[in-house]
């Protein structure tokens, strides 16, 4: 059997997103892989074993284009309203939290986060299948 154990992103300065999903997340780097052209930096934390692999391509300069075929990255909290006061009060900017509905009922409550290369990510209440 699979098991999934991380996802990686592009990102042009490694200082400013290591910051980012320390602060954000609680995120710490586990790992950190330095290679003549690029490093990889693997954060994680106790929650769980899954890891986001950051990919520093040295050398470049502009952005990376996100295209669209990228989504977002997900995670739960326990108190999200606490967990956007806290990010919004850091200035990282969350938008506005939302709830979906499905079949009459709540399926999800969520806000999104941009991080500095515009990656988006989707943090949720835990709540039936968000756990």
């Amino acid at each position: 059997m699979a098991k999934v154990i991380h996802s990686m992103i592009r990102v042009l300065e490694e200082n400013l997103s290591v910051n980012f999903y320390r602060s954000a997340f609680g995120l710490n780097v586990a790992d950190r892989l330095d290679f003549d052209t690029f490093t990889l930096v693997y954060l994680r934390n106790a929650e769980a074993d899954f890891e986001l692999e950051l990919t520093i391509n040295k050398g470049r300069e502009e952005p990376y284009s996100l295209g669209d075929g990228y989504g977002h990255i997900a995670l739960c909290v326990d108190n999200l309203e606490a967990e956007h006061e806290r990010l919004a009060a850091a200035g990282l900017n969350p938008r506005k939290i939302v709830e979906f509905n499905h079949e009459g009922g709540l399926f999800a409550r969520f806000f999104f986060v941009g991080d500095p290369d515009g990656y988006q990510i989707e943090v949720l209440q835990r709540h039936g299948r968000y756990k």
